[in-house]
């Protein structure tokens, strides 16, 4: 994958992070147990992918 594909992936996660934020208060404010639950693991699931593609960016170690 090449940079610009990465950090458009990754701005792209961001983007879902930040509306299943708005959807998890709007749930925790009905009182709704389930959905906040959902909402929590999915914004846990979107930033694990998040990191994982910022792990691609980072410089390789290089062999001695």
């Amino acid at each position: 994958m090449s940079k610009p594909r990465i950090k458009k992936g990754m701005d792209s996660l961001r983007k879902q992070i930040d509306i299943h934020k708005e959807k998890l208060r709007i749930a925790q404010e009905m009182g709704n147990i389930g959905l906040s639950n959902y909402y929590e693991k999915e914004i846990e699931h979107f930033e694990r992918a998040r990191e994982k593609l910022a792990r691609h960016i980072l410089p390789k170690k290089r062999k001695k």
